[in-house]
């Protein structure tokens, strides 16, 4: 790819996406990835739902995109850091992701995340994305928080 090209892949500017991108509300982010989801079970220290892939988070080969997934894991893993009853779920630390299979296109997958442990300024939790059908495992995450934000480091 010549640099022009790569710019303007990049940059995005002109045609159709400047105005739709333009007019996006703020913090769009979490409901234009989450809408569809379904919360299956809510316990103390683990979520689980699923959620069929849809067309708005597939990549050029018609999967989850991996920004999607990543995206997912930051969202499951503030949410269930709630269910242990810590009141704020804090900042991002650090987010890493092991991309291990595909999920297609209406393909249904499930989410599942857990607390590893909460403490008084450090949360850490896992997110692993699942096949319902077979189980096989599309995603795993791991997300560390940091919740003491009103804190004077």
């Amino acid at each position: 790819m010549d640099i022009e090209s790569l710019k303007k892949f990049l940059e995005k500017e002109g045609g159709s996406y400047e105005t739709s991108v333009d007019s996006m509300p703020s913090r769009f982010i979490e409901p234009f990835v989450c809408h569809g989801i379904k919360v299956d079970l809510v316990e103390p220290g683990r979520i689980l739902c699923s959620f069929k892939v849809p067309l708005r988070l597939v990549n050029a080969g018609n999967f989850l995109h991996g920004g999607a997934t990543a995206t997912l894991v930051d969202i499951m893993g503030s949410a269930v850091v709630h269910t242990v009853g810590a009141p704020l779920t804090g900042v991002s630390l650090e987010i890493s992701v092991s991309y291990l299979d595909a999920a297609y296109l209406g393909e249904e997958i499930e989410l599942e995340a857990k607390v590893l442990r909460v403490g008084k300024s450090i949360a850490a939790v896992t997110v692993e994305l699942r096949k319902k059908k077979t189980g096989k495992i599309v995603a795993q995450g791991r997300h560390t928080k940091y919740l003491a934000v009103n804190s004077k480091l």
